[in-house]
């Protein structure tokens, strides 16, 4: 199926938006945004590490550009991850969320100038939709009820630019080796880094704590199940419509508060919502129609 990779990249934004509704009730908890990114990415790597030993001989690749593209992908992923959680804290989820999903429009710029793909009218419109969506959804227009700071808005800028840079990570690392060795760098990779940045004495009290089964969920569904999603729906799309379809995470992260902490939509947000959803399957069918047209034989 043409829309198959489209359809992988949605199912990780799903995971994800639920994993940030995890986040948010563990920052919520008092624990450090460093903290909740590394467990997020360590149980991953874990579960990764696991997958690459059935095979190791097979798996095993020894290109310098392969790992250049997983370890640049990792340190993407802990940027996502922890530039995100800091948003939160210090501005909104709303904020954070806007502000991390301006990721597509550097994605389109880059793109445009590598010469990766056709910068139209129509992407800069789906795009422009979606982030209206996302601002309706998250009420970040009502400045008055949404305290933001230098922090909060640099945290959430930052989130947006490591987005970026672990699309563009993947997508070359996809494209030269298999799934379990790339996340394994990736995430190897992310893992050493946040080990040297987070308060390691709250790390190691987190492995006593009752909040244990929020970190495993969140590491298993909100990097080890959604990145293998990610991984093999990103090698049949382009940066572009991968950056797009994952549009659908903070549409799953409203839902995740509505059904489980309790929360309530307005008529606002469930237009921002259906906005969302509806820019993100149209952008979708017309670029797998336009993929299929540019392969049909002459």
């Amino acid at each position: 199926m043409r829309l198959k990779g489209v359809g992988l990249i949605m199912l990780a934004a799903l995971c994800w938006g639920i994993s940030g509704g995890i986040a948010s009730i563990l920052i919520n908890k008092g624990w450090d945004p460093f903290v909740i990114s590394f467990y997020r990415g360590a149980i991953a790597l874990i579960c990764f590490i696991f997958w690459f030993l059935l095979r190791p001989r097979l798996n095993w690749i020894t290109s310098i550009r392969f790992h250049t593209w997983s370890l640049l992908a990792g340190l993407g992923v802990a940027g996502n991850f922890t530039f995100y959680y800091l948003s939160m804290e210090a501005a909104s989820v709303a904020v954070a969320v806007t502000l991390m999903y301006t990721a597509p429009v550097f994605v389109l710029l880059i793109s445009f100038l590598l010469g990766k793909e056709r910068s139209t009218w129509f992407k800069w419109g789906c795009i422009t939709a979606v982030l209206i969506g996302i601002i309706l959804l998250t009420g970040a227009y009502n400045t008055e009820a949404i305290s933001t700071g230098f922090l909060g808005t640099a945290s959430g800028i930052g989130s947006g630019l490591s987005y970026v840079l672990f699309i563009f990570g993947f997508k070359n690392a996809s494209s030269i080796g298999k799934t379990q060795t790339a996340l394994t760098g990736a995430f190897l990779s992310f893992s050493l880094i946040l080990f040297v940045f987070m308060d390691k004495k709250e790390a190691a009290g987190v492995l006593t704590s009752g909040d244990m089964p929020w970190f495993l969920l969140l590491g298993i569904l909100g990097a080890g199940i959604s990145f293998i999603f990610y991984f093999n729906g990103i090698r049949q799309t382009a940066p572009t419509t991968a950056s797009m379809a994952a549009m659908i995470e903070p549409v799953t992260a409203s839902l995740f508060g509505v059904l489980i902490i309790g929360n309530y939509l307005t008529v606002i947000q469930l237009l921002g919502m259906v906005l969302i959803l509806v820019t993100v399957t149209l952008f979708s069918v017309k670029q797998a129609t336009e993929k299929a047209k540019n392969n049909w034989p002459h």
